[in-house]
């Protein structure tokens, strides 16, 4: 399994950027999928970008499609959401999350409930 930790958070006003950071330690020499996640008081965790470790597609919740991007840095194993356009919407705790997918299993895309590996989270809070 592969521990997880979130940085990058912050306070900015709308329009602003931010890049949030995921550093993954434990087994990072499997094969993963990756999700990036938020969860704003009183509402449900919803998925915001989602790919696969090795690579392929990376699959953005339509809220955010155009203004953030997730990349990885495996020489680091680091995971980073870079968002831009910041709007009060997106204020938010940010989790990064995996889970294995070892033996052919299929990445869980935005179904928070099928990743298994969760970092601590980092809060960004964009204001108007």
């Amino acid at each position: 399994q592969v521990q997880l930790v979130e940085s990058g958070g912050g306070s900015v006003q709308a329009g602003g950027s931010l890049r949030l950071s995921c550093a993954a330690s434990g087994d990072t020499s499997s094969s993963y999928c990756m999700g990036w996640f938020r969860q704003a008081p009183g509402k449900e965790r919803e998925g915001v970008a989602v790919f696969y470790i090795r690579g392929g597609t990376t699959f953005y919740a339509d809220s955010v499609k155009g203004r953030f991007t997730a990349s990885q840095d495996n020489a680091k194993n680091t995971l980073y959401l870079e968002m831009n356009g910041l709007k009060p919407d997106d204020s938010a705790m940010y989790y990064c999350a995996a889970v294995s997918s070892a033996g052919g299993r299929s990445c869980p895309g935005f179904d928070s409930r099928g990743y298994n590996s969760w970092g601590q989270g980092t809060q960004v809070t964009v204001s108007s």
